[in-house]
């Protein structure tokens, strides 16, 4: 459902470039967004950075694609995005102790330090590589190619590198949970050593 919610401009632009042209379709997604961020602040009293960094960025480039009506403008907005977020995490490695992907996951999974520094080295790659190629396809290919692509093509290449990074950590994953049973049955194994020296002690006690 976030997804959806998420995508809700971007499927409303894909929607008015279809029955309108793309300065239409701009208009619609600068609204939409605004709309956006506003019932997500009516909701929960609060905004997210994404919502908001995607806003000022819709509300520049769209504002000028719409005064200069230049549709190149708009083109940008994906890869300024992407970019941003390939700063983001690079910076992470030096701005405070973890990266920020294992700032977001470290709660749900546990992973050795060496594969949340990878994991997140895997992350700015795939970042920078998808703004390059919205930029390939927005200037190589026609509009309606660019518009396809922005909804199909740069979903589908995110969910692609999540089932890559979901397979290529579900081995360290289990590792971690072999090795936290090993631990535990170690653990319950000596517990039980215990008790038998302690059941030993007072058997002997009793015969003296």
């Amino acid at each position: 459902m976030k997804l959806l919610f998420d995508l809700f401009p971007v499927v409303l632009f894909f929607i008015a470039y279809k029955m309108y042209d793309i300065y239409t379709a701009t208009a619609v997604i600068i609204v939409a967004s605004i709309a956006q961020v506003a019932y997500f602040y009516l909701k929960h009293k609060r905004v997210e950075k994404m919502h908001v960094i995607t806003l000022v960025l819709i509300l520049v480039l769209g504002g000028l694609t719409l005064v200069l009506q230049d549709e190149d403008f708009i083109k940008w907005k994906p890869t300024i995005v992407n970019w941003g977020f390939a700063l983001v995490f690079l910076g992470s490695h030096y701005i405070g102790q973890k990266p920020i992907v294992e700032r977001m996951m470290s709660q749900a999974i546990s992973l050795p330090e060496a594969i949340w520094l990878r994991l997140s080295w895997l992350w700015i790659v795939f970042f920078i590589v998808s703004g390059i190629t919205n930029l390939y396809v927005a200037f190589n290919y026609d509009t309606d190619t660019w518009v396809n692509f922005k909804l199909f093509g740069l979903m589908g290449m995110t969910l692609v590198f999540i089932i890559i990074q979901g397979l290529y950590i579900s081995q360290y994953i289990q590792e971690s949970d072999s090795e936290a049973e090993a631990n535990a049955l170690q653990e319950g194994h000596t517990e039980d050593q215990l008790i038998e020296n302690l059941s030993h002690n007072q058997a002997e006690n009793k015969k003296d």
